[in-house]
């Protein structure tokens, strides 16, 4: 299993109330189809949060299948509950998956030694290789980089993080003080170029949803060193991150979706439609990147 490059925290349709099995199906294999380098099910973009224990496993196991080895699946497995943590990945790997995205204890706010002692704890129950989400934007909690190169060097199966403070001063610490066999994989389209020109290894991506050809493309620029190809791409990007994130997350990625004719419109309270001027600049945006 290789973790680099396109990642895509990989949207979850709902029609008439319940995840939309088809048109997930359709998503993932034009995500292949599309050359993406991996898929992140029931992650943030994923709308985890309201997805109940019975459709997360089977969210899981729809991309799992669909997927059928062909890119790693890195599934959306982390809690505040340790216990729940540990149960969430054992699942994972019981359906297949390639490692686990491990969202860092939320609300709670554990200490430093505590983010270390819940991954330790997580380890000991379940081999499967796991990546450490940081956002402490949606956490409040941060993993600070001493803490994670502590992980890397003394808990085997932490093996990559996906760093999404979008502080280029800690992704670059990251990099630094988990050296070179540990894989940074950053969590904000906004950095990827950046990031990767100080040794990160790709993206865990919410605009590859929409493009991820081009997002991949500019991944792979960069590791093939077309350095003004990877600019290039990085700034054709640029509208489409920004617009992504106009509104909360997932709800302009699903909205442009909806608009490209992939997934019906639905969300999951708390979440509501993008506010109609949003809407608006979405698809301008959308149309100035011939995506509808």
């Amino acid at each position: 299993m290789q973790l680099a490059g396109a990642i895509t925290a990989l949207v979850t349709p709902f029609r008439n109330g319940k995840v939309d099995e088809e048109a997930y199906r359709e998503l993932i294999e034009w995500q292949i189809e599309q050359k993406i380098d991996g898929i992140v099910p029931c992650g943030t973009t994923g709308e985890s949060a309201t997805l109940s224990h019975a459709e997360h496993e089977h969210v899981i196991e729809i991309c799992v299948d669909q997927v059928k080895k062909r890119i790693p699946v890195l599934a959306g497995a982390g809690s505040n509950n340790t216990t729940e943590a540990i149960s969430l990945l054992r699942f994972a790997k019981k359906a297949g998956a390639d490692a686990g995205l491990m969202l860092t204890p939320y609300y709670n706010k554990p200490t430093q030694e505590g983010v270390f002692q819940h991954f330790k704890a997580i380890a000991a129950e379940v081999n499967l290789p796991m990546v450490i989400y940081n956002v402490p934007g949606r956490t409040g909690l941060n993993v600070l980089p001493a803490t994670l190169a502590r992980m890397a060097k003394e808990i085997p199966t932490v093996v990559a993080t996906k760093e999404a403070s979008g502080n280029i001063a800690q992704i670059s610490e990251c990099i630094e003080f988990c050296g070179p066999d540990f894989t940074v994989l950053v969590g904000d389209d906004f950095v990827v170029l950046p990031a990767m020109a100080m040794g990160a290894k790709g993206v865990i991506s919410v605009t590859s949803n929409i493009a991820p050809r081009k997002v991949r493309d500019l991944c792979q620029a960069y590791v093939d060193g077309n350095i003004p190809l990877a600019q290039k791409l990085h700034f054709e990007l640029a509208p489409l991150n920004r617009i992504c994130f106009i509104e909360t997350n997932p709800i302009p990625v699903k909205t442009a979706l909806h608009l490209m004719g992939k997934i019906g419109p639905d969300f999951r309270l708390p979440l509501v439609d993008l506010a109609p001027a949003n809407a608006q600049a979405l698809r301008k945006t959308l149309q100035a990147a011939a995506l509808v």
